[in-house]
C-alpha cells in the first residue's frame, strides 16, 4: 500500500469545511422561502400576496426615496413591471433578535418597470419582523452591483 498524506489532509480539510457551514435553521428556511414566494408573486402581479407579506409599516427604498406599503401593493397588482426571468442566490440571514432578521442575497433579473430596465445584478436586503406569530417584510432595498469595465484594447 502506498502512503498518500495528501488524501488524509484533503479528507480532513473537507470535513472541517463541512463542519464550518452549519445547516440552515428553521427561521432561515422560512425567510428564504417567503422571499422566493415574493418574487413569484411579483412575476405573477399578485398584489394580494404583497398585502399579506408586507408589514403595515413597510418601507421600500427606491431611487425616489422611501415608499410605504400601499403604493407597492398597488404597483405589483397593476402589473406595471414585467419580470421575464430572475435568479436568486447567496442567501444569508442575520438574526438581530428572535423576532428581527435581515435576509441578504444576490438577484439577477430581466425586469422592466414603466419602460425602464431594473438594475441587475443587485445585492438585495429584506428586513423581517415576527409579529402575531408570523414573519412580515418591514423593509426592502437593493444596491446595483457594478459591472466590470470593459478591457481596454492595447495598440
Amino acid at each position: 500500500m502506498v502512503y498518500r498524506p495528501w488524501i488524509l489532509l484533503t479528507a480532513i480539510g473537507l470535513s472541517a469545511a463541512a463542519a464550518a457551514a452549519p445547516a440552515p435553521t428553521v427561521v432561515e428556511r422560512q425567510l428564504v422561502a417567503l422571499e422566493k414566494q415574493s418574487w413569484v408573486a411579483w412575476h405573477d402581479h399578485d398584489g394580494a400576496f404583497f398585502d399579506r407579506f408586507l408589514s403595515a409599516d413597510h418601507v421600500e427604498m427606491g431611487p425616489g426615496g422611501p415608499v410605504p406599503k400601499a403604493p407597492i401593493v398597488k404597483m405589483v397588482g397593476a402589473g406595471l413591471c414585467t419580470v421575464n426571468s430572475y435568479q436568486l442566490d447567496d442567501f444569508k440571514v442575520t438574526m438581530f433578535t428572535p423576532t428581527t432578521a435581515l435576509l441578504t442575497y444576490r438577484a439577477d433579473q430581466d425586469t422592466t418597470c414603466g419602460g425602464s430596465k431594473v438594475p441587475t445584478p443587485v445585492w438585495a436586503n429584506s428586513l423581517f419582523v415576527k409579529r402575531n406569530g408570523r414573519w412580515e417584510n418591514a423593509l426592502y432595498g437593493h444596491t446595483a452591483i457594478p459591472r466590470p469595465a470593459p478591457a481596454k484594447k492595447s495598440h
